[in-house]
């Protein structure tokens, strides 16, 4: 079959048929054998995918009771009506492929983005091999203009980097040294010596490939029960044709032409198509939708799912916050001024790893200032590190590690200046506590508008943390989440989200995807943040390509509204039926508007499905 194959056939068994309706209007004589030609050549596609399925499945179907009432109506000499069926069914077939050709376009792309072969380095020459014979470790050259053919690490060279195929983000992220680079991405401006660190099938674009190709299997719940559906009521509609072969000459007189013309019209009316097409059109424009925005979604089932969420919780490092601490204050009582002071800490911490130095020392070298030299640095694992700096000694940690009462001193006199829900490092030195840093993990600027946008959903959000009830009430009245529970390590989280199942009913959960897979592994729906790293992909149902929570909420607002069009798609196909169907008994409408009116409606519903295509 051709790309347009199906379209194609349509229109010439449209065609036929106006041209038989033509000359028997010009001639007054049946040119039955250019409606029979049209018959074979438009209804060629549908007719075998009917039978063919029929085959598969055993289950009569509604291409062939289009089949069969188009049969019926030519073995009444109603041939044009017959081939007028044919063509519009076969229209309204052809534009349910396109629809699904379209809303899967948006995704199935991706396998395009990846380019076929890379630019091998060894020994300072350049070869070109298959990126499927790259392996970790491998050196490959990537030059301006260029997409990235395997995951990597930058050894040398900067740029910046188009990752809107990956993550939905439009404006290019600079890259440095060690900074790391996802095949399928563009190198805009940059000649980049890389470093492969996954094979290709293991690489992450790998991985949303065979999730997208997932997500095109799934079915919703919605659209599992139609199918059900269907197989009960093309039976239903069988034998109610039969027996409106019989019954209406008996009961109200009708002449044997009319009855049977009426129940070839009845089959028409009564089949499913409109409804059998309410779901799929919607399912996968909506997947394709959030695809578009970095919002991979495995299955029209957890995007259906997630309108029903009635409560979200959120994981708060590197969720709800940047999971990154800053320092935000800074207590010098040294007797130096602050750059001294700040400087001196900073060159200290740049010999240890914690996160809460490098946040030190990323504060102190925003002023430009340089470090001094630190020697007889010495770490303390949990509680801090000492050194000297310019022949005077300093320890730097938690109050724990410092003299006690040196501490209690420090606080009382600075307790007006201290602030809460914030992680406080002190620095000692000749027996007293001379300064301190107040550190806090940084609110993402896109939480505060997600949360409003849930709540306006009336989905209640719930943040888990590690942190004690004081920093954990500080983060909410920062993000405005409905509540927290504050303590909760990550082996709690699990039962937390069943005491939350049985609160609520159906619990989301947002996590990085690392040390919440559990969670997000027993949510109603496991949404991962993070980049999309391999936990995340493998234990979550949606996963957020960039850190961004107002994509949660795009997420939610695409659910309801593909709900919504799925709702509406259905009560209007059942309508349109039940209408059709009392009109035919009453003989208000001849095959014709039966057929317009019915393939009218299919059309229209899936054309509403396409509108989730939109962003």
């Amino acid at each position: 079959m051709t790309k347009h194959g199906e379209l194609i056939a349509a229109l010439i068994g449209g065609f036929l048929t106006l041209l038989g309706y033509i000359l028997g209007q010009l001639t007054g004589l049946n040119f039955w054998y250019i409606y029979l030609l049209a018959y074979i050549i438009g209804g060629y596609y549908q007719i075998k995918a009917g039978i063919l399925d029929t085959i598969k499945s055993k289950q009569l179907n509604v291409e062939l009771l289009m089949g069969i009432a188009a049969i019926g109506a030519a073995g009444i000499n109603h041939w044009m009506e017959g081939a007028v069926l044919i063509f519009i069914f076969a229209l309204s077939g052809a534009l349910e492929t396109y629809s699904m050709a379209k809303s899967t376009s948006a995704i199935s792309s991706l396998m395009d983005l990846q380019p076929e072969t890379a630019r091998l380095v060894i020994n300072n020459q350049e070869q070109a091999v298959s990126v499927s014979q790259l392996n970790p470790g491998d050196t490959i050259r990537i030059k301006p203009g260029e997409r990235v053919p395997a995951d990597g690490t930058i050894i040398k060279g900067e740029t910046t980097v188009d990752e809107s195929s990956m993550t939905g983000e439009s404006i290019p992220t600079l890259k440095k040294v060690k900074d790391a680079v996802m095949a399928g991405t563009v190198n805009i401006d940059g000649n980049l010596l890389v470093s492969v660190t996954k094979r290709s099938e293991d690489s992450l674009f790998s991985k949303i490939v065979d999730l997208v190709q997932t997500a095109q299997s799934e079915k919703a719940p919605s659209q599992l029960f139609i199918e059900r559906f269907e197989r009960i009521y093309v039976k239903v509609v069988i034998g109610i044709t039969l027996l409106m072969l019989f019954l209406p000459h008996f009961v109200f007189g009708w002449s044997w032409s009319d009855t049977i013309y009426r129940a070839m019209v009845m089959l028409v009316v009564a089949s499913p198509c409109a409804l059998v097409a309410s779901t799929m059109p919607a399912v996968l424009s909506a997947v394709a939708n959030g695809a578009r925005k970095g919002i991979l979604i495995k299955g029209g089932v957890h995007l259906e799912q997630l309108a029903s969420v009635k409560a979200l919780a959120f994981d708060k490092t590197g969720t709800l916050t940047k999971g990154k601490p800053e320092v935000t204050h800074v207590l010098n009582a040294s007797g130096f001024d602050d750059a001294a002071f700040t400087a001196a800490v900073a060159a200290i911490e740049n010999n240890a790893s914690h996160p809460l130095g490098k946040a030190i020392v990323a504060y102190t070298q925003k002023t430009g200032r340089t470090l001094p030299e630190a020697e007889h640095v010495k770490v303390k694992p949990g509680f801090g590190v000492t050194g000297e700096v310019d022949g005077r000694t300093y320890a730097i940690g938690k109050a724990d590690m410092l003299d006690p009462a040196a501490v209690q001193t420090f606080i009382d006199k600075h307790k007006n200046e201290l602030p809460e829900g914030h992680t406080m490092v002190y620095v000692e030195s000749e027996g007293g506590v001379i300064g301190a840093f107040a550190l806090k993990d940084q609110v993402r600027e896109s939480s505060v508008e997600a949360i409003k946008t849930l709540h306006h959903y009336g989905i209640q959000t719930i943040m888990l943390t590690g942190d004690n009830e004081k920093t954990a009430e500080a983060i909410q009245k920062e993000t405005g989440v409905s509540s927290f529970i504050a303590n909760c390590l990550p082996e709690n989280k699990v039962n937390e989200i069943k005491k939350l199942s049985e609160k609520y009913g159906s619990v989301g959960m947002v996590g990085d995807g690392i040390n919440d897979t559990p969670a997000l592994a027993q949510a109603s729906v496991g949404i991962a943040m993070g980049g999309g790293n391999d936990a995340a992909l493998e234990t979550a149902d949606i996963v957020l390509m960039k850190n961004d929570l107002q994509r949660i909420a795009d997420s939610v607002r695409l659910s309801k509204r593909m709900n919504r069009i799925i709702k509406v798609n259905i009560v209007f196909a059942l309508s349109m039926i039940g209408l059709l169907m009392c009109a035919n008994l009453l003989q208000f409408i001849s095959m014709p508007l039966g057929v317009v009116g019915h393939e009218g409606s299919t059309i229209l519903v899936i054309l509403n499905g396409l509108r989730m295509l939109r962003g």
